[in-house]
């Protein structure tokens, strides 16, 4: 019994050894695959947030010459415009009429 078993191990280890040489060797491509496939990705992603940083710097760039040139009367220009888009959100502005005025 003992030497049916060690004539089974001769005769099935190359077999064995062949079968685990080639799920290797195809296990270190498809991983191969895995890693290039997720570099492209990382790449494209990479490219993705640099072009979108260089569009807030140029906004920022923007926003800081629109404060430094024109000072600080931003925020009153700024207020005025969203009371404007108020008015004309809502269209509740009162008509004005120049033949009936208001007496004091």
């Amino acid at each position: 019994m003992m030497g049916e078993l060690i004539g089974l191990v001769a005769v099935s280890a190359p077999f064995l050894m062949v079968v685990g040489i080639v799920w290797m060797t195809s296990h270190r491509k498809l991983e191969e695959k895995r890693i290039a496939a997720t570099a492209e990705a990382s790449s494209e992603k990479a490219a993705q947030y640099a072009s979108h940083v260089a569009e807030l710097e140029q906004r920022v760039r923007v926003l800081e010459r629109i404060v430094t040139d024109r000072g600080y009367d931003v925020s009153a220009q700024i207020e005025a415009l969203r009371d404007q888009r108020e008015v004309e959100q809502r269209d509740t502005g009162v008509p004005l009429s120049a033949e009936r005025r208001e007496t004091v």
